[in-house]
Order: structure tokens, then C-alpha cells, then sequence
């Protein structure tokens, strides 16, 4: 135990069988159980995870006849935690790219800060340069727009999958409902912004030796990012409007509303009379410049206050 808390630690596997022993080696000894989910590795991922079970019995292999995604993966973990009745569990990949060591930074923000979710930020640290610059713009991109759809717009890293969870907020959100691919970083982040839990995230190392990414970036950003604008709509209607009302909802709603039926077609009628009597329509270019600074205004009197209703959690 750590500090009279259960700990548990989720370790999705797929394809790891050169990393997975340094893995599960590194584990804390204060860590009660491992939950190791095979998704369906087809080197000898397995074969290795049962050895190493055999001289560690904190280890309980969950095994995925087919490939589910890492989604997937991690709702087998979690719910095997919460069945546990685990203190708190925790995400660390299979890769070894999470530190064993900056562990104890994230339990200690659940047991003494008192926060719900924690997540590692490898942002902060001196060593951000060893990640790939492929990477980091990637990050950046997702990043802001991680934020407007989880409501937490305080964090930074929201691609880094090194977490520790709570019990009470576990069993609070519907993890079984989590995406089940990529994208379940900030997936879990907005059922916890929907029913008002508090996050933050903690230093942690970037580990980029000998693990190699299966993201596709030029796959992942389109998919995520029309996940991320999913969930930031979901969020705005569960949060503003189901669970409890606030104003900016139309504040929101103006502006897209004044996106679809005013800025889009007069901007298309703009360019189709400038190109056809080849001098500018002054006045659809008048309404167009109006639409355009009120929608901004509205926007911001949004966001601010989007910021504002969440700068406690």
C-alpha cells in the first residue's frame, strides 16, 4: 500500500515483447495489483507476461482474443479496478515510456491535494526536447483543442496517458461509455468536467528511447480532433443545459448559428458577386464584416466565461 491507499496500475499491452519486462520490473512495490490487458499481441507479449506472473503475483493478465483498441483495453482495466474496490489506479503503457519513479507525484495529488484525476504533463520537464518534434507540434494542436472540449482549460498535455484516478470518481463516470480508440485521454477528462470533478496534472518525464509509436499522426489528429469537437458539443449540453443552465450555452449557440446561416452563404454570395461584376459587393461585404465581429464578440463572452464557471476544478 501507499500511504494506506490501494494503489493498482492498468498496463495495456499490444506488440510490446521487447519493453514489457523492463515494464513490469519497474513497478513500484508499494502498487497492490497490475492489471495487464493483452490486446491481442501477436508477438510474445504473452508468453512473457505469464512468466513474469508467475514470479510476481500481483500480476492479473486480462487477454483479448482480438484486437480491441486501447480504448478498449483500458475500460477492461478500469472496471477490473473498480471491482477491486482499488484507492486509486493508475495508467502506465506497456512501452516503459512512463517513469516508475514519478508515481508517487500522482497519488500524492489524489491522498494529499485532494484532487480526483491526476495526469502527467512531460511539457514542463527540462527534458521536453528528447520528444519528437513530430510530436510536440502534434501535442500542441490537441492541446488547445483539448481544452475548449474537456473544459479544463488549465492543463497542458492532454496526449500523455500517464494518470491515477480515485475511487469515488471511478465508479461516478460512465467508463464503460469511453471511446474505444484513440482520443480516451480527453474522452475521460469530460465525464469528469461534466460532473464537476477536480483535475490537475504533475510533472513528469519523457521517456523516448527504444519504444516506437503506433500513432499514425496523419490519422490520429483528423480522427481526434472531430472527436474532441464531439465531445466539446456533449459537454456543453450535459454540463449548461441537462445538469444545470448558464448563458454562455447561447452565447455558443449565436455565434455557430451566425457561422451556418450568415457568414457561410455571404461569404460564398461575396466572392460570386466580386468574381462575376468584378467590383466588391459593399453591402453583403458590410453584412459579412458585422457578423463577423459580433460572432467573435460572442465567442469570447463564451469562452470567458466557460474559463471562469471551471477555474476551481
Amino acid at each position: 500500500m501507499y500511504k494506506n491507499h490501494k494503489i493498482g496500475v492498468i498496463i495495456p499491452v499490444y506488440n510490446e515483447e521487447e519493453l514489457i519486462l523492463e515494464t513490469l520490473h519497474g513497478i513500484p512495490q508499494y502498487v497492490d495489483v497490475m492489471f495487464v490487458i493483452n490486446d491481442c499481441s501477436r508477438d510474445q507479449s504473452l508468453e512473457l507476461i505469464q512468466k513474469r506472473q508467475k514470479e510476481d503475483p500481483r500480476i492479473q493478465i486480462i487477454n483479448h482474443p482480438v484486437n480491441l483498441g486501447l480504448g478498449q483495453s483500458l475500460i477492461d482495466g478500469y472496471v477490473a479496478a473498480r471491482e477491486a474496490e482499488l484507492d486509486i489506479t493508475a495508467v502506465m503503457a506497456g512501452d516503459n515510456q512512463m517513469h516508475p519513479d514519478d508515481l508517487h507525484a500522482l497519488l500524492d495529488k489524489i491522498i494529499d491535494g485532494g484532487y480526483d484525476y491526476v495526469k502527467g504533463n512531460r511539457l514542463l520537464h527540462r527534458d521536453i526536447g528528447s520528444m519528437p518534434g513530430y510530436r510536440f507540434l502534434g501535442n500542441a494542436v490537441l492541446t488547445i483543442l483539448s481544452k475548449f472540449a474537456t473544459g479544463y482549460y488549465r492543463l497542458m498535455d492532454p496526449q500523455c496517458g500517464y494518470t491515477a484516478i480515485s475511487q469515488d470518481a471511478l465508479r461516478r463516470i460512465p467508463i464503460e461509455k469511453m471511446t474505444k480508440r484513440y482520443g480516451y485521454n480527453a474522452d475521460i477528462l469530460c465525464m469528469l468536467n461534466i460532473l464537476g470533478f477536480r483535475v490537475t496534472d504533475v510533472e513528469v518525464r519523457p521517456v523516448y528511447d527504444r519504444e516506437k509509436s503506433k500513432i499514425k499522426l496523419w490519422q490520429y489528429i483528423p480522427k481526434t480532433s472531430w472527436l474532441l469537437i464531439c465531445l466539446f458539443f456533449r459537454r456543453l449540453w450535459k454540463r449548461y443545459v441537462v445538469l444545470d443552465f448558464h448563458p454562455l450555452v447561447l452565447f455558443f449557440l449565436f455565434a455557430f448559428a451566425n457561422v451556418v446561416f450568415i457568414i457561410f452563404p455571404f461569404t460564398i454570395r461575396f466572392f460570386y458577386l466580386w468574381s462575376r461584376y468584378h467590383e466588391l459587393p459593399h453591402t453583403t461585404g458590410t453584412i459579412l464584416i458585422f457578423t463577423l465581429l459580433i460572432t467573435f464578440q460572442s465567442m469570447l463572452f463564451a469562452i470567458w466565461m466557460d474559463m471562469d464557471y471551471n477555474k476551481e476544478k
